[in-house]
């Protein structure tokens, strides 16, 4: 394992030296064990890179609140090591990774497989609320929900310790790394941009996935000009870990036929790092790879304006279904009202340099209390927590604004940011 500055990535390699690099990505919550059982037989090939995600498995606890930002911390890992052309493999905000690289960077980058992957995962709604959750109740409710999300049913009950494994890498994860890769997976979508992933893609799907299913996978299938599509039976989202035989089958059947037309020069050598490879994988279920399925593409891009910039903020800040709601609401008559609200309001104040979102947080939930708008005091108790604010923290503004806006505002406040406070931060399930 490698010594790592801030702004690099933790690392390890397996394989020949002389070999052609091939790079695994891990999912958000794993390690690059989640790799263990594919790499005994990819490292035959090839020189395998695997790397840990910011705060996961021991890593360096630097955050990183983008998927660009995490994209650029691995080139930056490469260049260090010398490795200018590669292959990459990536699980879920691993292979939102990949993508990335494929979109920014397709000179360095000869073959493509992501894994429980999607070009928008989910909604933005949905990881921001689980950062409000994990701020205010730590990873622990995350990690016992793992195994729900990553396995079938029967597995998980046929490998406890599979299943314990999952839930100690989630729980000894740094809570704000984590909280940083959900803001990165709620802003990532590539939804108009797969058009441009110029190399040769798999797209594997576990056919239980609940989280990505085959319906995202076939998105990515259709997006992408040079992409099939493998489902792998009776598998979940962590199909690399429920499949491992079927998931390193289809691996090396890709990436060989790939380094054939795209890999004409050798790779630099690089040190190797001595670490215990674990045990032989179970027998796999069968693979099915299926044909393309068609899928409209997305809406051109228009260039953004301080319209569509006040949107984007105004939607992270509220989340989608409140604005959704708002602009569905609104009707002719209020069209141009909202237009107004999201340009300016959005688009100008809330976009400016000078105070951060937590302190623009703690301005409105005061001026709202003095106002005594307290349905508007609802939307931003959780766009606070949204913006990072914690209970603590808002329970001291309202604390505040008690002796400036008087005490009968702030006990109105008081019940309304409470049962918010509740809603947000109890954990689903």
């Amino acid at each position: 394992m490698s010594e790592t500055p801030p702004y690099t990535l933790q690392y390890r390699f397996d394989g020949p030296e002389d070999a052609p690099v091939l790079i695994l990505g891990p999912s958000l919550g794993t390690t690059w064990h989640m790799w263990d059982r594919q790499v005994p037989e990819l490292a035959k090939q090839w020189r395998v890179f695997r790397f840990d995600l910011p705060g996961h498995g021991g890593a360096p606890a630097h955050p990183a609140g983008a998927v660009a930002e995490l994209t650029a911390r691995l080139l930056a890992t490469l260049d260090a090591l010398g490795v200018q052309r590669f292959g990459y493999a990536g699980c879920a905000l691993g292979g939102a990774i990949g993508i990335e690289l494929a979109l920014l960077h397709p000179e360095r980058l000869a073959s493509l497989a992501v894994v429980a992957a999607s070009p928008r995962f989910g909604t933005a709604d949905e990881f921001r609320q689980r950062g409000v959750v994990v701020r205010t109740n730590g990873l622990e409710p995350i990690a016992r929900t793992a195994p729900e999300r990553w396995f079938t049913g029967g597995f998980a009950a046929a490998q406890p310790a599979i299943t314990e494994w999952a839930v100690q890498m989630v729980r000894t994860t740094d809570p704000g790394c984590y909280i940083a890769a959900c803001e990165a997976l709620a802003a990532f979508d590539v939804r108009t941009e797969l058009g441009r992933v110029g190399v040769p893609t798999l797209v594997l799907v576990g056919s239980d996935d609940r989280v990505t299913g085959p319906a995202e996978a076939r998105t990515l299938v259709a997006g992408i000009p040079d992409a099939r599509l493998a489902v792998v039976p009776g598998a979940s989202h962590l199909v690399p870990v429920e499949q491992p035989a079927a998931v390193t089958d289809l691996l090396v059947r890709h990436f060989s036929s790939a380094w054939q037309q795209q890999f004409d020069t050798g790779q630099t050598v690089l040190p190797n790092a001595a670490v215990p490879v674990p045990a032989a994988p179970p027998q796999p279920a069968p693979v099915a790879e299926i044909a393309p399925a068609a899928v409209p593409a997305g809406p051109a891009g228009t260039a953004p304006d301080r319209y569509e910039t006040g949107l984007k903020i105004r939607r992270e800040v509220l989340g989608d279904a409140h604005v959704d709601r708002a602009l569905a609401q609104a009707g002719e008559f209020s069209g141009d009202f909202q237009e107004f609200v999201t340009r300016y309001a959005w688009g100008e104040i809330w976009d400016r340099p000078g105070l951060d979102r937590r302190t623009r947080s703690c301005i409105t939930l005061t001026a709202l209390v003095a106002g005594g708008h307290l349905e508007e005091l609802a939307s931003h108790t959780r766009a606070a927590l949204r913006n990072g604010l914690t209970p603590d923290e808002i329970k001291e503004v309202l604390l505040q604004a008690a002796v400036y806006c008087g005490v009968p505002a702030a006990n109105r406040a008081f019940r309304v940011a409470q049962q918010v406070v509740q809603e947000e931060t109890t954990p689903a399930g």
